[in-house]
């Protein structure tokens, strides 16, 4: 007689697989949150303040009896600020954090060279790999030009071999 035992037991732990997706969550918030809607944000309320100084110094002249009135008027000024500029805040935050990483892209690259060179003075072999590279990269531009430089050749020469190309398919 065969009898046959199904256990059913799990691979992962529970919890395991609580913190995996936890991580997970937190992995996806870092990478939905933009510098670009900060910067945006920002930009934006320092625009609605500025309005906002300018609303206040007109309503600080007026008589207190229309003091309610003008705070929802001066409310009413900065959220249409807000709604007017948000577009244009917008793509100058994103003008500016695109500068700044091409910026911060230029100096880390800067400093690789730096510690490149630095270690090829160091290191001899650096050195020579550094040459061969060198010499690869000028023996690839020699080839490159040197088609530009066979078609000027044949330009600056008569004709006739072009002709005789000619006359010699058609003829």
């Amino acid at each position: 007689m065969t009898s046959f035992v199904n256990i059913k037991h799990s691979t992962q732990h529970p919890g395991v697989v609580r913190a995996e997706s936890a991580f997970g969550a937190v992995r996806q918030l870092g990478h939905a949150f933009s510098g670009t809607r900060g910067l945006a944000t920002l930009l934006l309320s320092a625009v609605a303040a500025a309005v906002m100084v300018v609303a206040y110094q007109v309503m600080d002249s007026v008589t207190e009896g229309h003091l309610l009135v003008m705070w929802i008027a001066l409310w009413a000024i900065a959220f249409a600020t807000l709604a007017l500029f948000a577009g244009s805040a917008r793509n100058a935050a994103a003008r500016v954090k695109a500068g700044l990483d091409g910026w911060s892209r230029s100096l880390a690259e800067a400093r690789a060279d730096q510690r490149l060179w630095q270690a090829a003075r160091n290191d001899p072999r650096v050195m020579a790999d550094l040459q061969m590279a060198l010499q690869r990269a000028a023996d690839v531009e020699e080839v490159a030009a040197a088609p530009a430089v066979k078609a000027e050749r044949a330009e600056a020469s008569s004709g006739a071999s072009v002709l005789r190309a000619y006359h010699r398919s058609y003829i």
